[in-house]
Formats: C-alpha cells, sequence, structure tokens
C-alpha cells in the first residue's frame, strides 16, 4: 500500500473507532479502566519495573491514574509528557504526584519543565504506555496521526506498550515502514504479547 493510502486508511479507522470511543457509557468506561490498571499491576512484568512512563488521558481515552498512584506508592518513578510547541517531540518528566499536571499548549495535562528529565537512552528497567485509539494483534497501532511518540520512541530503550478499548484491537490495523510495534497491548480483556520476527 502507498503511502497516501496507508494515511488515508489510518485517518478511516482513527475516525471511526474515535466516534465510537466517545459514546462509551461513563461507567463502563471507568470499569475497562480498572480492570487495564489491575491488569499491569498484577502482571509478573510489573514488580521488576524501576519507571512506568503514563499519559494524562483525554477525556474518552483509557484512564490510568490509578495505576500512577500505586507505583508512586510502590517505591516506583512515573513519568509523563510534556509536547514542545513548533515540534514534533516531547519529553517526559518526572513527577511525584500526577495532581502537579496543569493544561498544556494543546490542553494535554502537562508536567513541568523544571522537573527532573527522564533520559530515554539511560539504563532503567523502564515501559512506556502509549495510548492507542486503535491497535493490532502484532503490536501496531494507530493514534492521533502527530508522530509525537514515533520521534520519541525512536531513541526508547524500554518496553513498550500500548493500551487500548478491547473494542478497537483489531487483527491488523495499517502501517507504514517505520510504525514502531509495542512489545505488548493491554485492554480490559487481558495483556496481548507481542510474539516479534
Amino acid at each position: 500500500m502507498m503511502l497516501y493510502g496507508i494515511k488515508k486508511e489510518k485517518s478511516r479507522y482513527r475516525e471511526e473507532c474515535l466516534q465510537k470511543r466517545r459514546c462509551m457509557p461513563k461507567e463502563i468506561k471507568a470499569e475497562y479502566e480498572q480492570k487495564i490498571c489491575d491488569h499491569i499491576i498484577n502482571s509478573i512484568s510489573y514488580k521488576y519495573y524501576d519507571t512506568l512512563l503514563l499519559y494524562a488521558a483525554l477525556p474518552d481515552e483509557p484512564d490510568l491514574s490509578y495505576l500512577a498512584k500505586k507505583a508512586l506508592a510502590d517505591g516506583k518513578r512515573v513519568a509523563y509528557p510534556r509536547c514542545i510547541p513548533g515540534t514534533h517531540d516531547m519529553t517526559f518528566y518526572y513527577v511525584s504526584d500526577p495532581a502537579v499536571l496543569s493544561a498544556g499548549s494543546y490542553g494535554i495535562m502537562e508536567p513541568s519543565e523544571h522537573l527532573p528529565v527522564f533520559d530515554p537512552a539511560a539504563q532503567s528497567c523502564s515501559v512506556c504506555f502509549i495510548p492507542a485509539v486503535a491497535a493490532d494483534k502484532q503490536g501496531y497501532r494507530i493514534g492521533y496521526g502527530g508522530g509525537y511518540y514515533d520521534r520519541f520512541l525512536s531513541g526508547f530503550n524500554g518496553t513498550l506498550a500500548a493500551v487500548t478499548f478491547s473494542e478497537f484491537l483489531f487483527d491488523k490495523v495499517p502501517r507504514g515502514q517505520y510504525d514502531i510495534q509495542a512489545d505488548f497491548t493491554v485492554t480490559e480483556g487481558g495483556i496481548l504479547t507481542v510474539v516479534k520476527n
């Protein structure tokens, strides 16, 4: 599939999934979010992570706030991204409490640039949880099309996890040559580990 065709297909998936996601009842969404967090916390891998890179959820995204609080209580480090206006870059900053986040330039809750910076090239047992509008069983995801995570992940040495609701987990989603494959995908239905070629 040519590049234009891939972009068009991704846009179609994105629009359809976002429309459905916005219609999810709040009580169902909250139930699913708790299950997603519980799956992560109860996984074997969780106890080995020393750093969790999370995201501040938009109103219709899976909210991982419970995971953040539990990780901090367990003595782990938690970081959130801050987008750099005018670029497609972002930097993760460590927080001691998600409550310190404030609205950034895109209306997304972000950490202060005065907080300690996470170094993606540093040796740590870290995991980056990425919000996915849609994902597939091979670990590929469709985001919002800004390319922020793609740029960040090109220099990230840790584990990569796509987060979505099971309704938006497909057998295969459109992917480009430079799309990055997650190590596992987590939904309210459980954790799907990806077998990479």
